[in-house]
């Protein structure tokens, strides 16, 4: 297969970035607020789209599970991937068909997996033999995929260990999904999130491939291979162009697997983190002596509010302040509540403007992913993050 594709995300990016900021330096706003452009969202699911060819498009709905979001991705032919009862009754109210939607979490209640079944949802994710038996019980005759654990790729987040069984005991469970009356019809598997590189893939599918043709030489007809999330957002950093970074993808993928009747893409963060952007404020900047060299700088938005993906640094946002030109320091950046976790870069300290003070906006990029999902209600008594559709 060799896919031939055009992007012009580069100056989309920077025309997308530029409306956004344009809205929120006129807006004001009382708490801290991401605001999202939906059109960003749909011109990333086109360009994914383009460069994954014939893959369906199942969209990571705990990413952002903004209504509009979700409406605008069911009227551009997207599928879903549901982690919860929840997000499955969100992408049903929004017009999705139950068809296009898998419930992809592998730890799941027998009473959601009855709810999703009784809705029309017939295709389930499981790694273990006690999920599949609630899934037979259930939902008797559902589809079933099976996940795999697999090695770190290099990605920013990864996501081993909670999720996956171990690639040698792939088979034994399609086995077991056989004998309780299921249809095991393939794997799945998530190189990690923001895995910035399209080639830290290859080693990750050169295994799956190994599962892949052991369980074929065992009689199971699989024809679904779920190659999962990992296509990434611009944090700052060189990453190709979506369409681009697909079409690698779904190259190696034709490499090792050759034609397949099912092919699923469970994209979030690559489809919504550069939609969205945040405004906040600066509550405090501060030293602790005179004598420190190290400056803090107290945001009104932090850990437990939206940015649970700098834990350990993961994520770096890029931060945009009124004073951008000033000279600039490095800055342990915090959020306002009472936790000493509440830090967000310590390690790596970010540049900031020397002449900032309580009271100055910043706005933060590439927020679109992970930040209305991960805000906590009220924690410390601050009010969650506010979200604003463009």
């Amino acid at each position: 297969m060799t896919a031939f594709v055009t992007d012009l995300s580069g100056d989309f990016r920077h025309a997308c970035a530029a409306r956004i900021e344009g809205f929120l330096r006129t807006a004001t706003f009382d708490r801290p607020t991401l605001v999202i452009d939906t059109d960003v969202v749909l011109q990333n699911f086109r360009a994914l789209s383009q460069g994954l060819g014939d893959a369906h498009i199942h969209y990571a709905v705990k990413a952002n599970p903004e209504p509009q979001v979700i409406e605008a991705l069911v009227n551009a032919g997207s599928h879903f991937d549901a982690a919860s009862r929840g997000e499955i009754e969100l992408c049903l109210s929004q017009g999705a068909r139950p068809e296009d939607i898998s419930f992809g979490n592998t730890v799941k209640k027998p009473g959601d997996i009855a709810f999703a079944y009784n809705v029309g949802v017939t295709l389930f994710a499981a790694d273990a033999e006690e999920e599949l038996d609630k899934i037979a019980e259930h939902a008797p005759g559902a589809e079933v995929y099976i996940r795999l654990i697999v090695e770190a790729s290099g990605a920013d987040w990864p996501l081993t260990r909670k999720f996956g069984c171990a690639p040698d005991h792939a088979v034994a469970l399609m086995d077991y999904a056989l004998s309780l009356g299921l249809r095991p019809v393939g794997v799945s598997f998530h190189v990690g999130s923001q895995t910035r590189k399209a080639e830290m893939w290859a080693p990750v599918l050169d295994r799956i491939a190994d599962v892949w043709r052991a369980a074929r030489a065992e009689g199971h007809a699989l024809d679904l291979l779920n190659i999962g999330g990992g296509f990434p957002a611009f944090y700052g950093e060189d990453i190709a162009a979506p369409a681009i970074y697909a079409a690698q993808v779904r190259e190696m993928v034709a490499e090792r697997f050759g034609d397949l009747a099912r092919l699923m893409a469970e994209p979030g963060r690559g489809l919504v983190a550069e939609a969205g952007m945040i405004a906040a404020e600066v509550v405090l900047v501060s030293r602790k002596s005179p004598d420190d060299l190290h400056r803090w700088v107290y945001l009104d938005i932090g850990m437990f509010s939206g940015l649970a993906e700098t834990m350990d640094e993961a994520i770096r946002y890029q931060f945009v302040t009124a004073r951008d030109g000033e000279r600039t320091g490095p800055c342990i950046l915090a959020g306002p509540s009472c936790d000493s976790a509440d830090v967000l870069y310590e390690k790596r300290m970010i540049d900031l403007p020397l002449g900032l003070k309580s009271g100055d906006r910043v706005f933060i990029r590439s927020c679109g992913a992970y930040t209305s999902s991960y805000s906590s209600v009220g924690f410390n008594g601050f009010p969650p993050l506010d979200v604003v559709v463009m």
